[in-house]
């Protein structure tokens, strides 16, 4: 599998693209990501979590590919309502895009032709999810797990204890040398973390 990273917007984020069998998937649509990607025939894209630095492009990339847009059930309204973070208190108004289906948890779930593991792991946001490939030793972990760090759980819906328990639960559980793509700085991996993170402890 081959992965591409294109990182955007204010905050840094990262947006990661795999080719798979059925076609490109992007991970994520941070400003600049529709321009990145515009000469690439985008066949999916999907949603870590709903935090408008992930989801700024969302609409512009599925409107340019006519791509579908999957996410958790509780990042719809984050993503198809342009005032939804305005109204929150963040003077964030987003285009709003359609989602074209929702994602729980759940192993081998099919992605272009490529198994997933949807692993649903929320404190830092609510809905929440990290996509696992087991084939390929690799998490796409979103705002869950950083290299030395974990998301914050400051925003609204963010909690802790939750986030910390999905963590030891469902992340540190996998193997060590599970490669971690986080949704801002570099990659990282679950043996690493699991040894030196001080947020968080196996």
């Amino acid at each position: 599998m081959r992965f591409k990273t294109f990182t955007g917007g204010p905050y840094e984020t990262n947006c990661f693209a795999a080719e798979t069998p059925g076609g490109l998937i992007l991970f994520d649509a941070p400003e600049g990501a529709d321009e990145a990607f515009a000469g690439e025939k985008v066949g999916l894209l999907v949603l870590t979590h709903g935090h408008w630095d992930h989801t700024t492009d969302a609409a512009a990339v599925c409107a340019r590919h006519g791509c579908p847009l999957l996410c958790h059930e509780a990042t719809v309204p984050m993503v198809s309502e342009e005032d939804f973070f305005v109204r929150q208190g963040f003077p964030f108004r987003t285009r709003a895009a359609q989602v074209s289906g929702t994602l729980r948890e759940g192993a081998g779930q099919d992605f272009l032709g490529w198994p997933l593991d949807v692993l649903e792991v929320p404190g830092h946001c609510p809905g929440s999810l990290c996509f696992y490939s087991p084939d390929e030793g690799v998490l796409v972990g979103g705002d869950v797990l950083f290299r030395g760090g974990v998301g914050r759980w400051d925003l609204p819906g963010g909690d802790a204890g939750l986030l910390q328990r999905g963590i030891r639960e469902k992340i540190f559980v996998l193997p060590d040398a599970t490669t971690v793509l986080p949704g801002h700085g570099p990659a990282t991996t679950v043996g690493e973390e699991k040894k030196s993170n001080p947020f968080v402890r196996a």
